[in-house]
């Protein structure tokens, strides 16, 4: 398969899932069990189409059973897994393959995941991947009998803490992902799939209400001045447009955005992927809308020049029109929210600085605050 994507102006290295390693160890363990012989490499299929030699390390053959690992490579992408070890241990079963996750791999604890409740964090696509892999093996030795996998991982229980699995509820270590086999570096969809899913957790949780935030800046604000905890609400980093658009296909009810000025400024332009390599117009937004209220050339000169939306605040406050200048921005994010969702959710919106605090909000959005704030019963 090519191993290279061209990317945000760089030609970069694909790698492969954690599924893929899955698979991968559990083939050669399940071949290495039939033949009675040790190999270094194995070839398998990917649902994207394509076929991947994969080294072997680590085996460990016994007159039961098998076990071998293989080393994640995530090419270029950021992934932590990346250099991890994933064995498969597979022993002969009556028929069929059965796949169980052992040390290192998490356990599901909440609804909305793909697998059900207290089931081995090993997700559908890695599943079939790897009984389509070990069913190669039995149909073309002609056996008898199936295979029983074991997948583990031991570096998978630290490892977990730094990926998104604590706060979706899988506890004692990573996942095994993956729906087309290969890593795709710097690739969005990963992390837009990972909004999607905690928008799914909630809703199965409470279809009503959902707050949204873009991460953990301004946690103390949050959790101090408002009382929200933003860990049982949904993360959306810079994709306010897809969590808003799946957040309307779930028909939730209420929507809470709660976010810095630095980040909500930019939806009043319309804009409703944050990151700056995509667009940063947050003084020019805050120029216009300054504009409107009756700044002069050199006023707006000064705005422009202004490197932080706190910085703004400053030349807002000396010439009296921070309210107004964020009553429209706020105003303008509303309609433009509003229009993305099609008015399928009511939306309220808290805007802040970390120094200045609220800056500008939506007329029922402290009733909302209230209701999430009272008890667990509708974020946890």
């Amino acid at each position: 398969m090519e191993n290279t994507v061209f990317t945000n102006g760089r030609t970069l290295r694909t790698g492969y899932t954690t599924g893929s390693c899955a698979t991968a160890a559990a083939k050669a363990a399940a071949i290495m069990l039939v033949n009675r012989e040790t190999i270094d490499a194995v070839k398998i299929s990917t649902p994207s189409g394509a076929d991947l030699d994969i080294e072997v390390l680590d085996i460990a053959i016994s007159e039961d059973e098998v076990t071998c690992a293989v080393i994640k490579d995530a090419g270029d992408d950021p992934d932590v897994t990346n250099g991890m070890r994933v064995y498969a241990t597979v022993r002969k079963c009556p028929s069929g393959v059965q796949i169980e996750g052992g040390i290192g791999i998490g356990r599901v604890t909440r609804k909305g995941l793909p697998r059900s409740i207290g089931c081995a964090a090993i997700n559908p696509g890695p599943m079939a991947q790897i009984k389509a892999n070990l069913a190669e093996i039995i149909d073309m030795n002609k056996l008898d009998h199936g295979f029983a996998v074991l997948i583990w991982a031991p570096d998978g229980v630290l490892l977990a803490e730094k990926t998104f699995n604590p706060r979706l509820g899988i506890i004692g270590g990573i996942s095994i992902l993956g729906t087309s086999g290969i890593v795709h570096p710097m690739s969005e969809s990963a992390l837009i799939e990972t909004v999607r899913l905690e928008l799914r957790m909630r809703h199965a949780v409470n279809s009503r209400d959902v707050l949204i935030t873009p991460g953990n800046y301004g946690r103390d604000f949050a959790t101090c001045e408002l009382g929200l905890d933003i860990d049982a609400g949904v993360k959306c980093s810079n994709y306010f447009g897809e969590a808003l658009d799946y957040a309307a296909h779930l028909k939730f009810k209420r929507i809470l955005l709660v976010g810095h000025a630095g980040k909500l400024t930019k939806l009043a332009a319309g804009v409703m992927n944050t990151h700056s390599r995509v667009a940063d117009c947050r003084m020019e937004t805050l120029t216009a809308h300054a504009a409107m209220h009756g700044i002069n050339s050199g006023q707006a000169l000064q705005l422009m020049n202004c490197a932080t939306t706190e910085a703004s605040l400053e030349l807002l406050d000396a010439w009296g029109i921070r309210e107004a200048v964020y009553g429209s921005i706020l105003t303008k994010a509303v309609d433009n929210i509003n229009h993305r969702t099609g008015g399928i959710c009511s939306v309220d919106v808290i805007i802040f600085t970390v120094e200045a605090g609220i800056v500008a909000q939506t007329k029922n959005s402290m009733n909302l605050v209230n209701e999430l704030c009272k008890g667990n019963d509708v974020l946890t």
